[in-house]
């Protein structure tokens, strides 16, 4: 018998635009909730919803809140927009790679980032170069 088509307000899909979105792969999402990947897919086929314990443990890790994964609330305009931009998604997955690093690092990463938006962003009322 064929498989029902799933309906694209279902979980399955609502939790796989958000991985994508956050620049993760299904490995490094089980990884940031201690599950597994296959456990991932399970919930993103739609074969089956994770616990209420997982849900609360995916939500902090696509840093949504539980309604908003689960669909009861709307994800913010800044999520859905970061789900289509490839530019965002990218420039999310190097983020991601900074997390990683130490603290210090991190820090360092953060002040430069910090410092080259202050010299390429004009100030309001002021024009760029001047």
């Amino acid at each position: 018998m064929p498989r029902k088509k799933k309906e694209d307000a279902s979980f399955g899909p609502r939790l796989a635009a958000l991985r994508k979105a956050r620049g993760l792969t299904q490995v490094q999402l089980a990884e940031a909730t201690k599950t597994t990947q296959r456990s991932i897919s399970y919930y993103e086929n739609d074969d089956g919803v994770p616990p209420s314990s997982i849900v609360m443990v995916l939500a902090q890790a696509l840093q949504v809140s539980a309604d908003e994964l689960l669909g009861l609330k709307p994800l913010p305009k800044a999520a859905a927009a970061a789900s289509e931009d490839p530019e965002t998604r990218r420039l999310w997955k190097r983020f991601q790679v900074v997390t990683q690093l130490p603290e210090k690092d991190q820090r360092a990463v953060i002040q430069l980032i910090n410092s080259l938006a202050a010299v390429t962003v004009p100030r309001q009322g002021e024009r760029h170069g001047r």
